[in-house]
């Protein structure tokens, strides 16, 4: 029997993938803390050898009229970004895939009331919300298995829970199968306008492109950290208003998976929030608890919630 051993919301900008020169001078001379957090959340977690398979929830691809898992044994060539060909260009990926938990996943749909097709096509497109987080977290690692799921534009919130059940369900049918996940993509998510855009490239959230989406970016950060799921579920309508990047369907998958509501994992956050030209952005990592993803919560959370 598979188990999900660890799953993380991570940023996957463009940015982090320029040469050190430039994100340098775009930043003031600093470094981006969602570089150094990536890099330390390789250490601490990739590197590790207690897993077999990535999952990457990929809020760059989109499908329409069902979900699609990657299915191919493996994937590799050279990305160039159609959206900004000019900082990831020809950028290096090989990659083993999972095709047995691929159609395992998709086995699971008819359960869950969804459609999900595992797709083996090699000809299949790639989007940088994976690639730029496999160059950072998968480069090297020969031996780990990554498997790519599109939101589905045609979804709403609950589609993309019931896609998440499915995802459990079908690590679980796979045996020995120990698997990370990561929902990669954004908080709130409005770029500044072209003319005014150059004004905000730093980090700096003060240039988070409204107040009230870093207050609520800040506020669902604060809930991650204390395992309140169920907070992040219940106000979803409110922090749709500040549209988050794929209507946080890449998320709504992750805690479909690791038990909706009910889940009560704190986050661990590496690096600072950051701005990214108007965008909220965090690397946030959730252990798998000790006595599951859905224990009860213990009296210090709830403390610390009170």
């Amino acid at each position: 029997m598979g188990e999900i051993a660890g799953a993380g919301l991570l940023a996957h900008v463009p940015t982090i993938v320029l040469p050190e020169e430039d994100r340098l001078r775009l930043n003031e001379g600093r470094e981006i803390t969602l570089v150094t957090g990536l890099e330390q959340l390789r250490r601490e977690v990739f590197e590790r050898d207690d897993y077999d398979t990535v999952v990457v929830l990929d809020s760059h691809w989109a499908t329409t009229v069902e979900f699609v898992v990657t299915a191919q044994p493996r994937r590799a060539g050279l990305f160039t970004s159609e959206e900004l060909p000019r900082g990831m260009c020809r950028m290096p990926y090989d990659f083993p895939g999972d095709p047995e938990l691929a159609h395992n996943v998709a086995r699971f749909a008819g359960k869950h009331g969804t459609w999900i097709t595992a797709i083996d096509d090699p000809y299949l497109p790639v989007y940088y919300a994976t690639i730029n987080l496999w160059t950072f977290l998968g480069a090297g690692l020969a031996d780990k298995r990554w498997v790519s799921i599109g939101v589905c534009q045609t979804g709403d919130t609950e589609d993309h829970l019931r896609l998440g059940r499915a995802l459990a369900d079908g690590i679980a049918a796979t045996p020995g199968r120990r698997v990370l996940l990561i929902a990669s993509g954004a908080l709130s998510h409005t770029f500044w306008p072209l003319r005014e855009l150059r004004d905000h490239e730093s980090s700096d959230p003060a240039h988070i492109f409204t107040p009230e989406a870093r207050a609520a970016d800040e506020e669902r950060i604060a809930w991650f950290k204390e395992g309140r799921h169920d907070e992040v579920l219940r106000t979803m309508p409110e922090f749709l208003v500040h549209k988050p990047e794929a209507r946080f369907s890449h998320y709504l998958m992750m805690a479909g998976a690791l038990g909706g509501a009910d889940c009560t994992a704190p986050a661990r956050q590496y690096g600072a929030y950051e701005n990214s030209i108007g965008t909220g952005q965090v690397h946030l990592w959730f252990d798998r608890p000790a006595a599951g993803w859905t224990a009860p919560r213990t009296v210090t959370q709830e403390s610390a919630h009170a």
